[in-house]
């Protein structure tokens, strides 16, 4: 039988057979379903698919589960005891920070989920959320750290970078899920998003990036994301997924800071659609 037919012995097999079968379908994973998502999305907001299709809550679910998976596969190996509290307390804080958010409208502002994405919690957020939030936070420590290099290791210049990235993260993101009725706000002057909901991730994103700042060894994350070049190909699904929807919408602004951050996978060399697709361009290592 083959290695695919048997399951792994122990922990290090897993994630050896898993970083494997990301790296055979980078392409596929990053490009291709953030891709078809965009387009199901808005061809669902628009009417165009049948009501068993438009928005299915666990179709949605099962392709953001299949492109986290990537950034899953690169960090697993550093994922210990300290690691697993500090992502089980951020985990907690995702939850209550939205129930908080969505029950109160602080410090959100008032929002409402008008579109199931996936099982509901109370019937008042996703049971999925974290599956969401974290990697929101998780690919922009890794593309900071990685693009400050070195001034990286001062808390000082590092910890306002990343919560900068974060928050820079949700004005890409949100304007697109207002515009295809994911969730809605009362009032909204970027995009139908209030400044107040971008004043609360001011909050959520200085926790969430504490939290991960103290999971894990910034050293042993740079090694990884270096070595490891799939690592960060869920932030590209993020740009293409979330830029295209912006774009379709006419929303330059999204559009423009998800450029931005395509620049900087770009700089990184992580934008390389020809080696993952296995088109003639520069040659794998």
């Amino acid at each position: 039988m083959g290695e695919a037919a048997t399951l792994p012995e122990d922990r290090r097999e897993f994630e050896h057979r898993l970083d494997a079968l990301v790296e055979r379908n980078r392409f596929t994973i990053a490009v291709v379903f953030p891709l078809v998502g965009a387009v199901l999305l808005v061809a669902s907001a628009e009417g165009l698919l049948p009501p068993a299709l438009a928005f299915n809550p666990y179709l949605v679910l099962a392709g953001v589960l299949v492109m986290r998976l990537p950034l899953v596969a690169g960090l697993l190996p550093l994922v210990g005891r300290k690691a697993a509290v500090a992502l089980g307390a951020l985990t907690a804080y995702a939850y209550g920070i939205e129930y908080v958010g969505a029950t109160t409208g602080w410090p959100y502002g008032d929002f409402a989920y008008d579109v199931p994405l996936g099982p509901m919690l109370f019937d008042t957020i996703p049971v999925g959320l974290p599956v969401f939030f974290l990697p929101l936070v998780l690919n922009s420590y890794l593309l900071c750290l990685l693009l400050l290099g070195e001034r990286a290791r001062t808390a000082l210049v590092r910890l306002p970078v990343i919560i900068a990235a974060v928050i820079a993260v949700d004005l890409v993101l949100d304007p697109a899920a207002v515009a295809l009725g994911f969730w809605s706000y009362t009032g909204g002057v970027y995009y139908g998003v209030p400044l107040s909901n971008y004043v609360g991730w001011i909050l959520s994103a200085t926790v969430a990036t504490a939290l991960v700042d103290g999971a894990f060894s910034g050293s042993d994350l740079v090694g990884r994301v270096q070595s490891c070049p799939f690592m960060l190909d869920d932030l590209v699904s993020f740009v293409l997924l979330w830029g295209a929807v912006n774009a379709f919408y006419g929303a330059w602004m999204p559009v423009a800071v998800a450029l931005v951050f395509a620049a900087g996978l770009v700089r990184l060399d992580r934008f390389d659609f020809a080696v993952w697709s296995g088109l003639p361009g520069r040659p794998t290592e």
